[in-house]
């Protein structure tokens, strides 16, 4: 199993701006103005579009380095929308890949960025688990059970 964490926390700039930590990257995160926000960044939605737009590239850009396929750019637009459901959220996106391409490798690279990963936890659905972040100093609990676990098996 793979895990990747990422740190969210108030900046306390605005009353929804948030700085979010990503392997010591940087992004502010903001709701727009007309909702109270500052507008300072992008909402959590175009955040996640923007997830699914970049590993829709990046999939599409390693098979066609590994093919050997001249695929000179990819372009994603993707838009979010909220309606009836189920299911209530549909992403639409849009996709160009420029360059040098038969009309074979262009069908190929569509098929291929329907199996891009966050356009498969997207469409598969995820299991959300919600805890207490340990306190600064204090051991996260995962570790502070195995740590328990090692003692007690000495």
């Amino acid at each position: 199993m793979r895990t990747r964490a990422v740190e969210v926390a108030e900046t306390r700039a605005g009353k929804f701006q948030v700085e979010i930590d990503v392997r010591g990257h940087t992004v502010v995160a903001d709701e727009p103005v007309e909702v109270g926000g500052l507008g300072s960044g992008p909402d959590p939605y175009e955040l996640l579009a923007a997830a699914l737009g970049a590993c829709t590239a990046m999939t599409a850009r390693m098979y066609a380095d590994y093919k050997g396929i001249a695929l000179e750019r990819v372009r994603v637009e993707v838009r979010h929308e909220t309606g009836e459901g189920p299911p209530r959220d549909r992403f639409i996106r849009e996709v160009a890949f420029d360059g040098d391409l038969t009309p074979e490798q262009t069908m190929r690279l569509f098929e291929i960025v329907e199996k891009c990963p966050v356009h498969n936890t997207l469409a598969n659905g995820s299991r959300i688990e919600t805890r207490p972040l340990a306190v600064a100093g204090e051991p996260h609990r995962d570790e502070h059970f195995r740590d328990m676990d090692a003692i007690c098996k000495e």
